[in-house]
């Protein structure tokens, strides 16, 4: 039975949209492992596509578009905020305003970076799964969900590293950021994958749902199609 409203969705909606904002925040930390470079939001950002994996797979492409698009207004309202407390007039015995905008004052270049990969990424894992569950009828779940995945985190970092980081990292270190972490982030998605296949089990018991895409548009700005 289709229910009008479900906690549980909107609970994973919070969720993708909150690992969201904190992947863009981590983002500016540029990390060394030694054997490879990443970035912060490497620990936080694969998250939202383990997500994104189980609203497809549950309710539907018409739910993980509506989630992406939440997600990147939360987005956007986080960088407003954050842009206006970098404005607001340091007090005299804070000295700590120049690391604050050193920090911070590079999201809004991140964020446009963000937008333009997570819409493409994310979307592009989302029509992925969808297609394939279609064609497989609803078997190999864990399949779609790593094939999906490296499309979608693929498509992401070549997008999301030049945007945010051309000209301020090496051309030599952006490579390495994509590579890596196309490769680090599908890896996170294959070592969570019992943890995703449980929760999708369990999600289709509680919500009595497995939405099939038969008649859906795939039209990314039909934000309210849902």
């Amino acid at each position: 039975m289709k229910k009008n409203f479900s906690l549980t969705f909107l609970l994973l909606a919070v969720f993708f949209s909150v690992f969201l904002i904190l992947a863009n925040l981590l983002e500016v930390k540029i990390v060394d492992l030694g054997f490879m470079t990443v970035t912060g939001g490497l620990i936080v950002f694969p998250m939202s596509y383990i997500i994104n994996d189980c609203i497809v797979e549950v309710y539907g492409f018409r739910k993980a578009r509506l989630t992406i698009w939440l997600g990147f207004f939360m987005n956007l309202l986080a960088v407003i905020f954050i842009q206006l407390a970098i404005m607001l007039p340091p007090d005299e015995s804070w000295n700590g305003q120049h690391a604050f905008e050193q920090i911070f004052g590079s999201t809004a270049r991140i964020l446009f970076a963000s937008f333009m990969a997570m819409v493409c990424g994310s979307m592009i894992n989302a029509y992925v799964m969808s297609k394939m569950k279609l064609g497989q009828h609803g078997r190999h779940f864990s399949v779609r969900a790593v094939v999906s995945t490296l499309f979608g985190e693929t498509v992401d970092s070549l997008v999301f590293f030049p945007i945010a980081f051309y000209g301020v990292l090496p051309n030599s270190v952006l490579v390495s950021l994509i590579i890596a972490q196309a490769g680090l982030k599908t890896l996170y998605e294959i070592i969570a994958l019992p943890i995703t296949v449980n929760i999708v089990k369990y999600l289709k018991r509680k919500e009595e749902l497995d939405i099939y895409d038969y008649e859906v548009s795939y039209k990314w700005w039909r934000i309210f199609d849902f």
